[in-house]
């Protein structure tokens, strides 16, 4: 058997398709326009505070999601265990904050 009996096209090739800078590109823009929307609101000034500081904390969700996904390549397969653990610390996290605020209150 020769080295070109195995490479006659009956083995399967797996290749990592490549995403290019477009998806990238895109990410940018939409944390530049996120950054935008929440300097803006802050900027205005006679904007409700309440409203001011739920859009400030959907814009930081929406920030981290960008983040998470397109930057740390956590939206690709096989990020399951990062995805899992920093779910574990952010659960943990809220667990200690529940408790101080608790024990603050109590």
């Amino acid at each position: 058997m020769t080295n070109h009996d195995l490479n006659d096209g009956s083995a399967v090739k797996h290749r990592h398709r490549h995403e290019g800078p477009q998806k990238h590109i895109i990410a940018f823009v939409f944390s530049i326009i996120l950054t935008l929307i929440a300097f803006a609101t802050v900027a205005a000034g006679g904007v409700n505070i309440a409203f001011t500081v739920l859009l400030l904390l959907v814009m930081a969700v929406l920030q981290v999601l960008v983040q998470l996904g397109y930057w740390m390549h956590l939206k690709d397969k096989g990020h399951m265990m990062p995805i899992v653990f920093m779910a574990g610390g952010f659960f943990v996290a809220g667990l200690a904050i529940i408790a101080a605020l608790y024990w603050m209150w109590w």
